[in-house]
């Protein structure tokens, strides 16, 4: 059988979107042997190690996935429904892989030794084989989150809790300081995307200092979240 193509999304008959939590189901609902255990686990591991080396989505598409791990296409629309699964699964599997922001080390200090931190973190989530893994999914997918909704229903919901989990993370980095919820809601917006971009750039020729490029995007927006302090982060003089 023939994997379906981002295009084409989930097909139809895969199962309606569930929790992948708790002992580990097949796409009916049933509880796996030692041997489905094991073959799931191998084609889960295949997954994440050929998404975080790819370079481009391409080279990880789940049927030269399933080949990887030695697996028919059948066996993994046994083991997770289809494509929609396959990628929800390995979501849930990297998502349990570590906190997204190490929070004992952000919520102290500063708004401006917060934010560089935040900043720190994010780009070295970016550069792990997780980060990687994520991003080449990411490239996989449909763009349009109503399509993805509609073609990825369950892979869509590990994305929403990805999402839920930079909120609470973010949130909590925050503890203890006042600063404006609003200004505070705009940048939980850019932050992520404006880290990407820096990340994706260093890997491009370029004359960009991206170690500037990094403390800049550090400072401002510490600046704009904490109007009394400069561009560093430090208070501003009276005569400034």
């Amino acid at each position: 059988m023939t994997e379906p193509s981002s295009a084409q999304g989930a097909k139809p008959e895969d199962p309606p979107s569930r929790s992948v939590t708790g002992p580990p189901l097949n796409a009916r609902g049933a509880r796996l042997n030692r041997r489905g255990l094991e073959t799931r686990a191998r084609v889960i591991r295949t997954a994440i190690d050929m998404l975080a080396d790819s370079e481009h989505g391409g080279e990880a598409s789940a049927n030269l996935i399933a080949k990887r791990a030695g697996v028919t296409w059948g066996t993994v629309q046994h083991q997770f429904g289809g494509v929609d699964g396959l990628w929800a699964v390995v979501l849930e599997e990297l998502g349990s892989q570590g906190d997204m922001l190490p929070w004992k080390e952000t919520d102290d200090g500063s708004v401006a030794e917060r934010m560089s931190r935040i900043v720190d973190a994010l780009w070295s989530g970016l550069d792990s084989p997780p980060g990687r893994a994520v991003a080449t999914l990411r490239s996989l997918l449909p763009r349009n989150t109503a399509e993805l909704t509609e073609t990825h229903p369950r892979t869509a919901e590990q994305l929403n809790l990805w999402d839920r989990r930079w909120r609470r993370a973010y949130a909590r980095a925050f503890r203890g300081l006042v600063v404006d919820a609003y200004r505070l809601e705009r940048v939980r917006h850019l932050l992520p995307a404006a880290v990407h971009g820096l990340y994706l750039e260093q890997r491009l020729s370029t004359w960009t200092d991206i170690d500037e490029a990094r403390a800049v995007l550090a400072e401002s927006i510490a600046g704009y979240l904490d109007p009394g302090t400069g561009s560093t982060g430090r208070p501003r003089a009276a005569s400034e």
